[in-house]
């Protein structure tokens, strides 16, 4: 796949993704397991809802 999330998105996708993993794990809502999808997202530098949308942060990617 080809990448489509840049590097300040990605940062903002972890941080959002571990902070909401972390409230899950010290007792937070069962949603907040929504986490994860944000997280996968920063370290595989894909986003599906990205490449539907024709959307691309990321730089050198290539279309």
């Amino acid at each position: 796949m080809v990448k489509n999330v840049g590097m300040v998105d990605r940062a903002i996708r972890t941080v959002v993704g571990l902070a909401l993993i972390i409230w899950a794990l010290s007792g937070g809502p069962v949603w907040a397991w929504i986490g994860v999808i944000p997280l996968l997202t920063a370290i595989f530098a894909v986003c599906p809802a990205y490449s539907i949308l024709g959307v691309r942060t990321c730089r050198t990617a290539q279309p």
